[in-house]
């Protein structure tokens, strides 16, 4: 599936692909809401229904990754509340397999997430990745969220990749359709970001279901 020979950068994205998005869809559709009932003394499922239309207008945008953004928004400390919950923070299977063979390979391994540094840092304490990458970028860092073209414009200042040599692995149809207009040639999508729930649509894209299918080598 993955011409290996023909690559220079693996660029991976963390949240439904290296890590099950079960965390984070827990954390956004039920913890939060149980926390922001608390506070309001509403059910949870009126907070549900009241925080929906919040995250749909930000969805996309970088205010709906930012940490310190919901914290005001919903005067709650969204850190403090990743934590109550992080023990649900789990790394899909093979992963760690496929970090190590695609070091052997001698790629340059670069983690390029929409994830505020905030939890980003509570999720690589938790999981130990950090190591295994050259580089770490966040889109805090470069201003937009991967969704729009001008953050692989700010990528390519800073890791000066050649998208011809590029693979992407990312479980967002949007920041996949965003990298193909970039020009980066090889995309791959998952097929099963959140394991507690069915498989998704990959839009036409190549897709996998474990890490395992595309280790260098195999």
């Amino acid at each position: 599936m993955i011409p290996w020979d023909e690559l220079s950068s693996v660029f991976l994205d963390m949240d439904g692909t290296l890590l099950d998005l079960h965390f984070d869809n827990h954390f956004w559709l039920s913890h939060v809401p149980q926390r922001y009932a608390e506070m309001h003394g509403i059910s949870h499922e009126a907070a549900q229904v009241e925080l929906g239309p919040r995250y749909d207008r930000v969805a996309g945008a970088m205010n709906w990754y930012c940490v310190d953004y919901w914290s005001r928004e919903l005067q709650l400390d969204i850190l403090r509340l990743k934590e109550e919950v992080a023990h649900l923070i789990a790394v899909h299977p093979h992963v760690v397999d496929f970090l190590e063979a695609v070091r052997r390979s001698g790629k340059r391994l670069v983690l390029v997430t929409n994830a505020h540094h905030k939890s980003l840092a509570l999720k690589m304490e938790r999981t130990r990745l950090q190591g295994y990458f050259d580089a770490v970028i966040s889109a805090h860092d470069i201003g937009v969220p991967k969704e729009d073209l001008t953050f692989w414009q700010q990528l390519q200042t800073r890791e000066h990749f050649d998208p011809a040599a590029t693979l992407l692995v990312d479980d967002s149809l949007p920041v996949l359709r965003s990298a193909e207009k970039y020009g980066i040639k090889h995309l791959l999508a998952v097929m099963q970001p959140d394991t507690r729930q069915a498989d998704k649509d990959t839009g036409g894209f190549a897709a996998i279901r474990d890490f395992r299918d595309i280790l260098p080598g195999v």
